[in-house]
């Protein structure tokens, strides 16, 4: 098939939104471009929260934007002919309620429109502003949608509706809000192309979907398993009755994806064990809510289920070691606690999975766990003398489970070493952790080592009140890996992170995108192709923070905040599950991980990734290496170009080292290992994971 470039169309005289509208591909959802017509359709009265990801993949929800004198929104549909002719008097609107509290975002409910051709499009008509895709239409649904260009002025404080119709109405109603006064709604036939809503033809069918058929198999493959007695939900799912109880709340957790709580984007890479809805459900649980969620006909599935959260989520252990008791107070900050907990086994076993069983998830932050080798001395043992990494627990978080033939060696005698981070909630409490630890069948031993590596940046410095602060980190991949999962970490003023792969070729491609980061909910997010990154890669972080007001879990929006263990502090951490292609269970590669650690630092320093540490690169609190690579910047710039590259930074490295006692992080197998034993990994543990 001859396929002709967008030049040569428009040379044989194919208009540009023509050539616009054939470039639209199929939706990603399964559904295709239905045929637009003109239904008479009420918008509402008031309306609903929603949380959208933008062209930036960044999560934007409609209530932290209760602090606005007026919430601005423009239907966008890619081409549209009126958008394009009104783009300057849209971005005009913009531009006249700067610094006055009024955030204006377009919202594409177009079924089949796209990120990068978005971008391309609104960047060719001047159009500068968030543009928040609607892949599901719930949201256009719900604001009554139907044709693009139409703008909707939104009154925060009671999230009404006054104005909706073309751009060269809405200025009165917006000048009206920012002066405080009450207004009207005033409507108006907007002009752009209409939107195809195909589900609006089946709005009245909605009554006769089938609770006992279609509801409640979704509630049991997808909410019942935390929703029920014994499980981490706040209150069971589990009959019709209940079901119904919540269901204004369901449809609100689902138009702002907060359950089921995956948090990473639909258009970004496939995982394993993806726990979402799939837009279908979306859909069909909204709509059977809208319809009044209909009881129906048939006896009540979930009724005749016991439902019981397990004892063991992965069944019983062959191993469960107790962790010393602790008692918490109901307020103040504690300490990182780091007891160990002696091994019992007579013999090495290879790690298969490990979970945690916590009696109070409220006071516990996160733990960190790690292999002590046999000659450790105390009860408590610094994580910075760990073996490999044995698996943690952090808010919503599962157990951990090996990919398919990689382990994790776990020597015999010695102990388990814990990091655990306890925060008061404001009542005494005493938490009793226990966690279960499976092995590898004997004789079924992994063939590969599975190897964790993290990604972090001591020197982060947001800014108070900023919403959207940008941090990067990287770090270059020394051998050929295969990559088989990513798991982010950050504090409360985490606000989104995307994690990438830069190919030697320059080639860029992005594995993850979460684009509103929730501390409550912490994943691993396996691939679910395990992807091969050749050596030379880089492997890129980046993150935004909301130090503003409008975050809900901010605990001090005045204060700038750095790098810290504590909640109160920030962290940005990118933990990445890998093995070495070379590297075997029989055949290991410990060197591969000293490479890998020591390309960490200018990863860590070079936000703009020339290659070059610059001094206004160098920023972060007063606690880490900057200070010092500050004080000796011109000492370590020994060409005098003022940068440091990467010799000048491994000398440096090497004299720090030199100040510290010439200690460095333990990278030796634990005793009594045998020879086919993984040596202790150079990542370096951090709290708060």
């Amino acid at each position: 098939m001859k396929v002709f470039s967008g030049k040569a169309m428009l040379a044989l005289g194919v208009s540009a939104a023509a050539l616009g509208a054939l470039a639209m591909a199929a939706s990603p959802h399964g559904v295709t471009q239905a045929k637009a017509e003109a239904p008479k359709v009420a918008g509402p009265a008031r309306v609903d929260n929603f949380l959208l990801a933008d062209q930036d993949l960044l999560g934007r929800e409609l209530y932290r934007m209760s602090d606005d004198k007026a919430v601005v929104l423009v239907t966008y549909a890619s081409a549209d002919k009126q958008v394009h002719a009104d783009a300057s008097a849209l971005m005009a609107l913009k531009a006249a309620y700067k610094g006055q509290k009024v955030d204006m975002l377009a919202v594409d409910s177009r079924i089949g429109d796209k990120r990068e051709p978005v971008i391309a499009d609104a960047k060719a008509a001047g159009l500068e502003m968030p543009i928040l895709f609607d892949y599901e239409q719930l949201v256009g649904e719900e604001l009554g949608i139907t044709r693009a260009d139409e703008v909707i002025v939104i009154d925060p404080r009671g999230w009404t509706i006054a104005y909706r119709g073309p751009v060269d109405g809405a200025k009165a109603a917006i000048d009206a809000l920012v002066a405080g006064q009450k207004v009207a709604l005033t409507t108006r036939e907007a002009k752009g192309e209409l939107i195809a809503f195909p589900d609006r033809a089946k709005a009245n069918t909605y009554a006769q979907i089938s609770y006992a058929h279609t509801i409640a198999p979704i509630i049991q493959a997808k909410c019942a398993t935390c929703h029920q007695p014994g499980g981490i939900g706040p209150m069971p799912l589990n009959t019709y009755e209940q079901i119904k109880g919540f269901s204004p709340m369901i449809r609100e957790v689902i138009r702002t994806h907060r359950m089921p709580p995956y948090l990473a984007d639909e258009t970004v890479g496939q995982f394993q064990d993806d726990d979402r809805l799939s837009p279908d459900q979306m859909k069909t649980l909204v709509h059977w809510i809208d319809a009044g969620s209909p009881r129906g006909q048939g006896d009540d599935p979930l009724k005749k289920i016991v439902f019981q959260a397990p004892e063991w989520p992965l069944g019983k252990p062959d191993l469960v070691l107790k962790v010393p008791a602790v008692n918490i107070p109901a307020t103040g900050v504690l300490d990182y606690q780091h007891p160990v907990v002696a091994n019992p086994m007579p013999e090495g076993r290879w790690l298969k999975a490990t979970t945690f069983r916590i009696s109070d998830r409220q006071v516990v932050h996160h733990i960190l766990t790690g292999v002590v080798a046999a000659d450790f001395k105390g009860d408590n043992f610094s994580e910075s003398q760990w073996g490999a990494s044995l698996g943690g627990y952090g808010p919503g978080r599962g157990s951990n489970i090996q990919p398919v033939d990689t382990g994790v060696w776990v020597p015999a005698s010695g102990g388990v070493g814990f990091q655990n981070h306890y925060t008061p909630y404001g009542k005494a409490t005493t938490e009793n952790t226990e966690m279960g630890i499976y092995f590898y069948p004997k004789g079924q031993e992994p063939k590969y080592v599975l190897r964790t590596f993290l990604i972090f940046d001591f020197s982060i410095e947001i800014p108070p009140g900023e919403e959207w602060h940008k941090e990067t980190s990287y770090v270059e991949v020394p051998k050929d890996m295969i990559l088989y999962g990513i798991t982010p970490h950050a504090h409360v003023r985490g606000g989104s992170t995307q994690v990438s792969v830069i190919y030697p070729n320059g080639k860029q491609e992005m594995l993850l995108a979460l684009p509103r980061y929730n501390f409550n909910w912490q994943y691993e997010y396996f691939l679910k192709t395990p992807l091969k990154v050749p050596a030379g890669s880089k492997i890129l972080a980046k993150w935004t923070y909301d130090n503003s007001a409008r975050n809900p879990g901010n605990p001090d929006p005045t204060k700038t905040v750095y790098e810290g263990e504590q909640t109160s502090s920030e962290m940005m951490a990118t933990y990445l599950h890998y093995r070495w292609v070379d590297e075997t269970v029989a055949h290991q590669k410990p060197e591969y991980e000293k490479l890998f650690q020591a390309n960490l630092l200018m990863g860590i320093l070079d936000d703009n990734m020339d290659g070059k540490i610059e001094k206004a690169e160098l920023k972060g609190g007063p606690t880490g290496p900057v200070p010092m690579l500050k004080k000796y910047f011109d000492l370590i710039d020994t060409d005098h170009d003022g940068s440091i590259d990467a010799k000048e930074l491994a000398g440096a490295q090497k004299l720090m080292s030199r100040g510290r006692g010439g200690q460095q992080q333990k990278a030796a197998a634990p005793a009594g290992a045998p020879a086919a034993a993984p040596l202790a990994p150079s990542t370096p543990t951090a709290g708060g994971r």
